[in-house]
């Protein structure tokens, strides 16, 4: 009798399904950075100033993460091709709201939406490939579809650019319409209803109080510095999302049903590990929205070339996966960590030293060595957060990390945007170029602070 191989070739079976939960992963990569070099385009046309511009992307990334506790409990309780169908029709419909949409505010009322249906795309289509296709096959299935991860990331930018300087920028979001037209097509063909046949209670009031601590702390430190809305109710709302969030830790140790156990904090390496993400994102995942800003505010680059710049970024992302595993094997975690953190901020700090002038090859070798470290720096944070988690964690341990991921983000473009609006104000509009490079120098030192949390990693923690 011959033994199944650990890991197979995909079956011609999955591949439909493979290819559709791809759709919802490129739908969704490409959105989170499409949007980023048409900002100031879309601050002419709505007449906003664009450095306000960052709750377009703030309130999409604060949508995902508030409903990313949801995809799991709905995909269980009605079904995982009913859930992933609903997830695209939302996407697709917002998407076609945002570009109707003439009006600021009216814009983030569709982005909010629209990150509802893709919080549930990427978890929702995973959990359906883990429960249809064979384990042996799953290895090969997820290596397919992140392809399609990879290659949203990597058309946004130019795309975002090449639309908005040759189109306009509301074919950002029309684009999205014919591949939504296309996935809420083939869920019916390849994705089977599976449900779970006892769906424990979902846990609503912790649910709320996680939305209302993630919404308080992010549109707290949004609004702090922003002329139209009082300092004292910025503050007010950032002291109630962080009430919220220690109510929420006493739920979490006390309720039987929370969405995550305050168990999953015993374990030392995954406490570290979501420290660390929660703070070390801060800079990095405001730098492909504040250098957008930089590039066509104070440098007067055109949107294509500002796409065709950051192109690069996402090179060096690709750069860096075949060594990150030699890397983690010969330094360790701990080492590895401490000295990458290190170079990232002092990375996201350099910036500061270009100019306008800047010759065109420096910028791209300087935006790759960026991407290179910086995609180092989040698979070594993410598989350490996860590696030691027993098996009946994994699941709750994991939605928490991308919760984290994504409230990370939102709460680091919030800072970016309210120092860049401070540093403005200080030093007056005709000294736009200093204020985001000031902005990027205290980016860069908050990253090379959160070193101190990785110094409390175990020295023997190698892979």
């Amino acid at each position: 009798m011959t033994a199944t191989p650990l890991h197979q070739k995909l079956q011609p079976e999955f591949y439909l399904l493979v290819f559709l939960v791809s759709i919802g992963f490129f739908m969704q990569g490409l959105d989170t950075t499409i949007i980023n070099t048409a900002l100031p385009a879309m601050a002419t046309s709505l007449q906003e100033h664009p450095l306000r511009m960052h709750g377009v992307v703030i309130s999409y990334v604060l949508s995902v993460a508030a409903c990313i506790p949801l995809s799991g409990w709905l995909a269980d309780r009605f079904g995982v091709r009913n859930t992933f169908f609903a997830a695209i029709v939302i996407f697709t419909l917002a998407s076609l709201g945002c570009a109707l949409s003439n009006d600021f505010n009216l814009l983030i009322a569709f982005r909010v939406l629209q990150g509802i249906g893709g919080a549930l795309l990427l978890p929702v289509g995973r959990l359906a490939m883990l429960r249809i296709i064979p384990r042996e096959q799953f290895l090969s299935a997820m290596s397919l579809m992140s392809l399609a991860g990879l290659m949203g990331p990597l058309m946004g930018p130019t795309l975002g650019g090449w639309l908005v300087e040759y189109a306009s920028w509301h074919w950002i979001f029309l684009i999205n319409l014919p591949i939504g037209l296309l996935g809420m097509f083939v869920t019916f063909k390849a994705m089977p209803n599976t449900t779970e046949p006892s769906v424990k209670k979902f846990d609503l009031s912790g649910f709320i109080l996680l939305v209302i601590a993630m919404v308080g702390m992010a549109l707290g430190i949004e609004n702090i510095a922003s002329r139209e809305v009082s300092r004292s109710f910025s503050l007010g709302l950032f002291i109630t999302g962080f009430i919220a969030a220690l109510i929420y830790a006493y739920h979490a140790h006390t309720h039987q049903n929370a969405l995550f156990r305050s168990k999953l904090f015993r374990n030392r390496i995954y406490a570290i590990g979501i420290l660390g993400n929660f703070f070390a994102r801060f800079g990095s995942n405001a730098i492909p929205f504040i250098l957008p800003l930089m590039l066509q505010v104070a440098f007067q680059m055109e949107p294509f070339m500002t796409g065709i710049m950051l192109t690069p970024m996402v090179l060096g992302s690709l750069f860096s996966k075949p060594i990150i595993r030699p890397m983690i094997s010969k330094v360790g975690y701990r080492r590895l960590l401490l000295i990458n953190t290190f170079l990232v901020g002092a990375c996201i700090a350099s910036f500061a030293l270009t100019t306008a002038d800047t010759p065109t090859w420096l910028r791209a070798v300087h935006f790759f060595v960026f991407g290179t470290l910086n995609s180092l720096q989040f698979v070594a944070m993410n598989t350490l957060t996860l590696k030691d988690l027993p098996q009946q964690d994994a699941s709750s341990g994991n939605s928490f990390l991308s919760m984290i991921m994504m409230l990370s983000m939102s709460i680091g473009i919030a800072l970016a945007g309210t120092l860049l609006n401070v540093f403005t104000n200080h030093l007056g509009e005709a000294q736009i170029t200093q204020a985001f490079h000031y902005t990027l120098i205290c980016l860069g030192l908050i990253n090379i602070i959160t070193a101190i949390i990785f110094y409390q990693i175990p020295k023997n923690q190698e892979i």
